[in-house]
């Protein structure tokens, strides 16, 4: 995998295994972000939105659910990933 080879489908994977959330949604903005500091000149794979929910985060400060979230995504942040914004919410 080359950078920027990210993709949304990958991290929903990833995270549905690890945290077994009851909702999670990846969005990649990439194409939003043309121009700006970090964009690769892809139109994917380097900037993404999670949106997740789950029982996981239930009672967890909301650092700590952020770093929940980058602890699985470890292998696939190195990949390309350049921004990613978390909103991730306790049911």
């Amino acid at each position: 995998m080359n950078a920027g080879s990210v993709s949304a489908s990958q991290m929903e994977s990833v995270l549905t295994e690890a945290l077994q959330p009851e909702f999670v949604s990846v969005t990649d903005d990439t194409a939003a972000h043309r121009g700006h500091a970090g964009h690769s000149g892809a139109d994917t794979g380097t900037h993404f939105t999670v949106h997740i929910r789950g029982r996981c985060f239930n009672g967890v400060p909301h650092v700590q659910r952020h770093r929940l979230v980058y602890d699985a995504l470890r292998d696939l942040i190195p990949l390309g990933v350049h921004a990613l914004a978390i909103k991730a919410e306790p049911v």
